[in-house]
């Protein structure tokens, strides 16, 4: 019994900011690699951010570094996504995945996903 709920989406003006949570529940937390993937219309689902069980490493795909930071807090179960200078590029429906292997979760293999939470950017 696993369960992952991402919040935070909405609608911001290009060049905001936005911080999305994804809040673990069902099973033990703190071992699981985390992972934020995203998907916008018409097209296939992309790499955003992992990081692993203690949160000592981290991975961008290179459209969001610098712009976005993934962090995480054990003790809530919880894993965050700090987006900032958002883009219209990067409205998409942002999905949070979980997996006890850190490189399963970056290539999209996580065994767990949750039911995303939608972002729109304004130009």
């Amino acid at each position: 019994q696993v369960q992952l709920v991402e919040s935070g989406g909405g609608l911001v003006q290009a060049g905001g900011s936005l911080r999305l949570s994804c809040a673990a529940s069902g099973r033990t937390f703190s071992m699981y690699a985390m992972g934020w993937f995203r998907q916008a219309p018409g097209k296939e689902r992309e790499f955003v951010a992992a990081i692993n069980w203690n949160g000592g490493s981290t991975y961008y795909s290179d459209s969001v570094k610098g712009r976005f930071t993934i962090s995480r807090d054990n003790a809530k179960g919880t894993v965050y996504l700090q987006m900032n200078s958002l883009k219209p590029e990067d409205t998409a429906v942002y999905y949070c995945s979980m997996d006890r292997n850190t490189i399963a979760t970056t290539q999209g293999r996580g065994a767990y996903w949750g039911k995303g939470t939608l972002v729109t950017i304004s130009s």
